[in-house]
């Protein structure tokens, strides 16, 4: 990867699409820039990044590496605007997708608003092909079977088609069959089957993510064409959800795989940040203008198949994080108790926050934060935006009449709620799941983080927090330092006594040849490749599972019941069950090497001077550009800290310095 001359990590948000350029020379220099998202056609604010960078030249003559995490999928699926998909499975199950797991999403509501519906009824074919547990055919496939699926086809014209059939992760010939009939027939539609997306058990999220993976195909294959189309020769790579990244070639038929794609890109830039500095502990928390998503990371990335979008369950691996609609664009309003609520619905990038001047008239976090004081008015932000004071006062004012408070205690009582909502969230992948976070750093980014950080810190009682260099644009830094890589899963079932060693070792090598396979490139020599397996336990009649690195039968088997102990507060002494095995392949990289950010000043940054304001307690607040702040100078709060990219604000009793990486570390003081 570090062959090309330019690097450019683009990561696209509901809000800002955000740039960092990486120029390798005889010195390396690197480059920031954010620019208002173009949601209609995300494409559009990626091609502006790159002519304001200076790149397009450089882009059309192929001289440009580009890896981007991109939001469509995600969008897509959120929207409901995934392609027409029409879903194949055995006779008797073609109610799956719809009945789901019958769980209700409020456990103790009565009532609730009806579920969306997948796939529609007419667009749910059953066929035969059907083989048992034990991978025993019980039902054949005719040619008259497939004849008839083939001219139903035809008659609904989908985009998409996803295979699923029962048990097809032990025997998928009756799907391969199935995929063959439709390619051979020429039939104009996206293909995917269930054995090759997701070879595991439980039919209905094997099921949904091959639906997923189908109806979402069409659209990743429209947006990558479309920007390919505009970019030439470039190379084009895409973050997947679990933090490494497919050529986006492949990313059509792994689409499933690119949910979490931009949020992928924050972890592993923190990853390498915190192997940087020293610290591996870390709770991360990025907040953009959309919304805040928080991972705990103890030496390693956590992945996890449990993940959602919407109401629907993902079970391919992805990071392990939780989200929620709390960004500096939550819309603050008052409800119909006359109770102030924050979020989940936001201004985006279109209108915006009242205070953008693009339209917005709702209060949002980013309007309170203005008025309080915690963002400069004058200073030169992203998107040549101007930030209007009076603008932001208007519409918090709004609410202030319903509720009965003035416009500063208003917009208090706005951050207040955003922050209780995102040190739940905190909560939930810390406390929650046994981690103390006192024993962790907070590290905040993304370009709303930095004016949230403190508090939250003193909401979960920690002592320490860090805003990493250039923390405005991490998720796309995450783009760059990521390296190529592939993840596959296989369920194999065994109880704990059936368990044969040299069988399993076997079943992992063949997953390990598959994704060797996938990332040889046949025009270039074989990658180096570093493996690690893994295995998904569980006790014998339980639902859920938990992974567990492998490192031989009976340690494995021992680090499960440490980390059940762990998670769930106690552990059994009953069978152990192993349901799936996973490997992780990735290709060996030299690491991207990062020129000293304290000594470089990013583009279009604020000038270096002080000025004094008032907060609302009327205190004296100092507000430094950050390039101003050299290491060892120790900074008190109220203070703001101004940057291109975001703004960070040190509360009352915090203390802040630069360490000599750049980052910006803040202490509890009392």
């Amino acid at each position: 990867m570090l062959t090309a001359k330019t690097l450019l990590g683009i990561d696209a948000g509901g809000t800002f699409t955000d740039f960092i350029c990486v120029r390798i020379g005889e010195t390396t220099t690197v480059s920031v820039h954010k620019t208002l998202s173009t949601p209609a056609a995300p494409e559009q604010a990626i091609l502006n990044g790159i002519q304001a960078l200076g790149l397009k030249e450089e882009a059309e003559r192929g001289g440009l590496h580009i890896i981007h995490g991109s939001t469509v999928a995600t969008n897509a699926a959120l929207e409901g605007k995934n392609a027409v998909t029409a879903y194949v499975t055995n006779y008797g199950f073609g109610d799956t997708l719809r009945l789901a797991r019958q769980t209700r999403p409020k456990l103790y509501a009565l009532e609730f608003p009806a579920q969306p519906v997948p796939v529609p009824p007419d667009y749910s074919l059953e066929t035969g092909g059907r083989v048992s547990a034990q991978g025993e055919i019980l039902e054949p496939l005719s040619s008259e079977e497939l004849e008839l699926l083939l001219d139903k086809l035809r008659e609904l014209k989908p985009a998409a088609v996803a295979i699923n059939l029962l048990f097809s992760f032990l025997d998928d010939t009756f799907e391969k069959t199935i995929e063959t009939a439709i390619k051979e027939a020429g039939l104009p539609v996206f293909l995917s089957r269930s054995s090759k997306v997701l070879p595991v058990y439980k039919e209905y999220e094997r099921g949904i993510a091959t639906w997923l993976n189908a109806s979402l195909g069409p659209v990743v294959h429209g947006y990558l064409s479309r920007l390919q189309s505009q970019l030439g020769s470039t190379s084009i790579q895409i973050m997947q959800s679990n933090g490494e990244t497919i050529e986006a070639s492949k990313a059509t038929d792994a689409a499933v795989r690119l949910l979490l794609s931009g949020p992928a890109g924050g972890l592993t830039a923190m990853k390498y940040l915190g192997r940087q500095i020293g610290i591996e502990q870390i709770i991360s928390f990025d907040m953009g203008g959309t919304s805040t998503d928080v991972a705990l990371l103890d030496g390693e990335i956590g992945t996890t198949s449990e993940g959602h979008i919407g109401p629907y369950p993902v079970a391919v691996p992805m990071v392990d994080m939780h989200t929620i609609g709390a960004g500096g664009g939550s819309i603050a309003f008052v409800d119909s108790g006359g109770m102030l609520q924050v979020g989940p619905r936001s201004a985006g990038a279109e209108p915006g926050p009242a205070c953008y001047g693009l339209g917005g008239v709702e209060a949002t976090v980013t309007d309170a934060n203005l008025v309080l004081g915690r963002l400069v008015s004058d200073a030169k932000l992203a998107g040549d935006l101007q930030l209007s004071v009076e603008k932001a006062r208007n519409a918090i004012a709004k609410i202030a009449e319903q509720i009965g408070l003035s416009i500063e205690e208003t917009a208090a009582g706005i951050i207040g709620i955003a922050n209780e909502h995102m040190a739940k969230a905190i909560r939930e992948i810390s406390v929650n799941r046994g981690f103390d976070p006192e024993e962790f750093v907070l590290a905040s980014f993304g370009g709303a983080g930095g004016l949230h950080v403190c508090a939250l810190a003193e909401a979960m009682q920690m002592k320490s927090a860090m805003v990493p260099s250039r923390g405005g644009v991490l998720s796309a830094l995450g783009m760059l330092v990521a390296t190529r890589g592939r993840q596959f899963t296989r369920t194999v079932g065994l109880q704990q006594d059936l368990i044969e060693v040299s069988k399993l070792e076997a079943e992992f090598h063949t997953l390990e040849n598959l994704a060797t396979q996938e990332l040889s490139d046949q025009s270039a020599p074989p990658p180096e490749l570093s493996y690690k397996r893994s295995v998904d336990i569980c006790y014998r009649g339980q639902s859920y599972t938990l992974n567990v690195p492998w490192v031989g039968l009976a340690e494995t088997l021992t680090n499960f019941n440490a980390m059940h102990q762990r998670r769930y507060g106690y552990a059994l002494s009953g069978a152990i069950e192993l349901v799936n095995i996973c490997v992780n392949v990735q290709v060996v990289a030299d690491a991207l090497e990062l020129p000293d950010a304290s000594v470089l000043k990013d583009c279009n940054n604020v000038a270096n001077s002080e000025v004094y304001g008032k907060d609302e307690s009327d205190n004296d607040v100092v507000v430094i550009a950050r390039d101003a702040m050299q290491p060892g100078r120790k900074l008190f709060g109220p203070a703001v800290v101004t940057e291109y990219s975001a703004t960070t604000f040190v509360a009352p009793d915090w203390c802040a310095e630069t360490d000599p990486n750049g980052n910006l570390r803040l202490q509890k003081t009392v």
